[in-house]
């Protein structure tokens, strides 16, 4: 192997090594060969556990790339935000295998097995017909299917296994012999590749870093990421999943989901995972149902100098302009009037923009997320939605979990967001809290949070204030309810799940902002609910 250069300590590459069983050891030999090119740790766990692990790590430490195996890498490569490199079995492994299982099996009767991670392999096949070798084939995809694999070669009379790290135990715990397939020169190949694929990435970001340094800065940011999708119910592992998948297609997406539940955030990590190359490709959301339709038109497309009365001078680029290169988050897009439902089609359908008073159309390269609260194909229905814009919408749908549907993330949510909050104030939490939110569990489950995740985030700032102002109160179930008296009524009816929901909105909007004095902040947080959805409601009741 050619010795690549060294590098300095500040500015090695970041690599974790995902591993269990044989390959672990494997990986442990070749990461002496490598310490002085990169930071490497390894992570000696698998699947779910190591998914999780690596996501919460990534909310607050920083890595390059994360190398593992097989079905291992797959499981990974759809779950976290880190680039994945898998190491791969070569030719050469595959023979190599094959004549150590022969010598093994010596003269006992019986074929040799073969399980590979996907699919089966043809050549082996046509291999093993063409040296007069008894071979015999499965596949697996999870730890499930590879324990009936070996079982299926078991009844068959296999006499030796070659597989993976996983397959080899599970051959040993059958009472089989086994061959481990992987050689050491197929993991310094996928240390090569990690090397190299941190160098190309740690390069394109320099470039994007001077590229926003010789550009004004865009001021529509990123902020938010797949990191922050956090609870870890299937409901959010199959939605991050989601996130990362539609993330590699430029299709329009259609995020359906209740107030408060994170339908923006949702749509800032398909922007973050996608594989344009730009780091500071523009992420620009706008709220349709928040600005008047007057406006809204000049907003979305732009407009020319002199276009209107009170039209900005010198023209002015619209929000698809501003977004080109990135993604544009239509939110709200229920909300949008029918008369700009059609220019937006046309938009989309165009790929060009047309200015408001203009006569030039201006090609745009945008991908377009919209988000509603709302039944879309019921407003179709009903006429009050262009049926031909859903449809353009809606290549790709994404229906976000209500918090009420997921409860086991509410207490660990809710930790997260106390902690968050009391940080903010310069307050620690209890040493104690775990317990603390423990026995409040039933009490929060009990609720339906129609406010859904915000509502949640609301009443820990409002807790974190109370708690910081005593740093000796305890966080009971009594406390929490003097603070948020509207969980009580989840209390009272946890039987009934819909019943907190139809409590929680039993006083009119109307009376709520006028308990308030008319601060609709105040009447909003209240409520869990947005300023817009405050709006909204309002308009409803009148």
């Amino acid at each position: 192997m050619d010795s690549p250069r060294s590098s300095s300590a500040g500015d090695k590459p970041i690599i974790w090594t995902v591993s269990v069983s044989r390959l672990s050891a494997l990986f442990r030999d070749i990461t002496v060969e490598y310490d002085h090119l990169a930071s490497i740790e390894p992570l000696h766990i698998g699947f779910d556990e190591a998914a999780t692990h690596i996501r919460e790590r990534l909310a607050s430490e920083h890595c390059d790339v994360v190398i593992a195996a097989g079905s291992n890498a797959a499981w990974l490569k759809s779950r976290v935000s880190v680039p994945v490199v898998a190491a791969r079995a070569s030719g050469f492994d595959v023979l190599q295998a094959l004549t150590r299982a022969r010598k093994l099996a010596g003269n006992a009767p019986g074929a040799i097995g073969v399980v590979s991670y996907g699919a089966l392999l043809p050549e082996l096949a046509e291999f093993a017909t063409g040296f007069g070798l008894d071979l015999v084939q499965r596949s697996y995809v999870t730890q499930e299917d590879a324990r009936t694999a070996v079982d299926e070669l078991k009844a068959l009379g296999v006499a030796v296994i070659v597989g993976a790290g996983s397959v080899t135990d599970l051959a040993e715990e059958a009472g089989l012999r086994a061959v481990f397939l992987y050689s050491a020169a197929s993991i310094r190949q996928a240390f090569d590749d990690a090397l190299e694929l941190a160098r190309l990435t740690r390069l394109e970001v320099d470039r994007s870093r001077h590229r926003s340094r010789s550009t004004p800065t865009d001021k529509h940011r990123l902020r938010r990421g797949l990191n922050d999708l956090r609870g870890d119910s299937p409901a959010m592992q199959q939605l991050r999943q989601t996130v990362v998948l539609y993330a590699r297609s430029p299709s329009t997406v259609l995020i359906e989901g209740e107030t408060g539940s994170g339908k923006e955030l949702v749509a800032q990590a398909i922007h973050r995972e996608s594989p344009r190359q730009d780091a500071n490709r523009p992420f620009v959301a706008v709220n349709c149902g928040a600005i008047a339709e007057s406006l809204l038109e000049s907003e979305l497309f732009g407009h020319e100098d002199g276009a209107f009365t009170g039209a900005r001078r010198g023209g002015h680029a619209g929000l698809f302009e501003a977004a080109n290169g990135g993604t544009l988050f239509l939110d709200e897009i229920g909300e949008m009037p029918l008369g700009l439902q059609t220019r937006l089609l046309r938009v989309l359908e165009e790929r060009e923009v047309m200015r408001v008073g203009g006569t030039r159309p201006v090609p745009i390269d945008v991908r377009v997320i919209s988000a509603t609260h709302c039944d879309l194909e019921a407003r179709v229905r009903d006429g009050r939605f262009r049926a031909d814009l859903f449809y353009r919408l809606a290549v790709l749908r994404l229906a976000l979990p209500p918090l009420r549907a997921r409860v086991q993330d509410i207490a660990p949510l809710l930790e997260w967001s106390l902690k968050s909050a009391l940080a903010a104030l310069d307050a620690r939490p209890h040493p104690n809290l775990l317990a603390e939110l423990k026995a409040c569990t039933p009490l929060l489950t009990a609720y339906a949070w129609p406010g859904n995740v915000r509502e949640l985030r609301n009443l820990t700032e409002r807790l974190a204030l109370f708690l910081a102002a005593e740093p000796l109160q305890a966080l009971t179930p009594g406390f929490m309810l003097s603070v948020a008296p509207e969980l009580a009524r989840g209390a009272a009816v946890a039987g009934t799940p819909d019943a907190p929901a139809r409590a929680s909105t039993r006083e009119s909007t109307a009376a709520v902002l006028a308990r308030f004095g008319g601060q609709r902040d105040l009447a909003a947080d209240h409520l869990g609910i947005s300023r817009t959805t405050l709006w909204r409601r309002l308009k409803a009741e009148d």
